[in-house]
């Protein structure tokens, strides 16, 4: 009798899945691509308070050199690596006050074609404005990042200061990508291959920072991950216009 009414209440919980199904996407019509906050992959460092046990946006498991999530909280291990597929990529200026007396993020944002580092004097490596403030030229790489468990998820990666050049690098990888068809060979979308991303430790004047690899991948094969990339492209480009 007792097992009989376990199965009981088996049957009973299955049309919950069907439930589900039937309204799966209800509650969220009027959510945009734009209003959701795109997760930021950041590369811990040393001085990272995601690292440090006892600040107030330690979490649990975090080390230097690993990659987190900002959104999910999630940790990827910096020397294993990820694996992601560029979908999106710009390039910007950011105005910064100097470390701890502006607010702790970009005072201006400015576009690429903008003439703001012709306002710039170097200024022990940095590009100083007269105001006192300094520029940052940051590079955008908007990503799919493939989980080993089989998810696959939108994130940023910024690169700047001496990372520039490894994004360059990573631009060029992609841009040397040929495909070739009965009507000859053309460059393919930026989200036609993966990448695999690990951290490396950089040092330099007396100082250590972890810093990306970006090594080929494969070409993305599955369908459905092409069709997430391409959207996710759609998405940014509309955006950006």
């Amino acid at each position: 009798m007792e097992n009989k009414d376990v199965a009981v209440k088996q049957t009973a919980s299955t049309p919950s899945t069907i439930l589900y199904r039937e309204s799966a996407n209800k509650g969220f019509e009027n959510v945009r691509q734009e209003s959701l906050a795109l997760p930021i992959l950041k590369l811990l460092q040393n001085g990272s308070g995601e690292a440090q046990k006892r600040n107030q946006n330690f979490v649990e498991g975090a080390e230097p050199g690993m990659f987190l999530n900002t959104v999910t909280k999630r940790l990827y291990d910096g020397e294993q690596g990820i694996t992601v597929i560029p979908c999106y990529y710009k390039m910007e200026y950011q105005e910064w006050a100097e470390f701890g007396t502006g607010s702790g993020r970009p005072e201006q944002i400015y576009p690429a074609d903008s003439d703001i580092l012709s306002k710039t004097t170097k200024d022990g490596g940095k590009d100083r404005l007269q105001n006192g403030n300094y520029i940052l030229t940051v590079h955008q790489n908007f990503v799919i990042i493939l989980g080993d468990d089989g998810k696959a998820e939108t994130a940023l990666i910024s690169m700047s200061g001496s990372q520039g050049k490894i994004a360059r690098k990573w631009q060029s990888l992609q841009m040397s990508q040929t495909m070739k068809d009965e009507q000859g060979s053309y460059t393919p979308a930026s989200f036609a291959y993966s990448y695999r991303i690990t951290s490396v430790l950089n040092s330099g004047k007396g100082n250590q920072w972890y810093g990306y690899n970006v090594v080929m991948g494969n070409q993305v094969s599955e369908k459905e991950i092409f069709d997430k990339a391409a959207d996710f492209h759609d998405t940014l480009s509309k955006q950006n216009r």
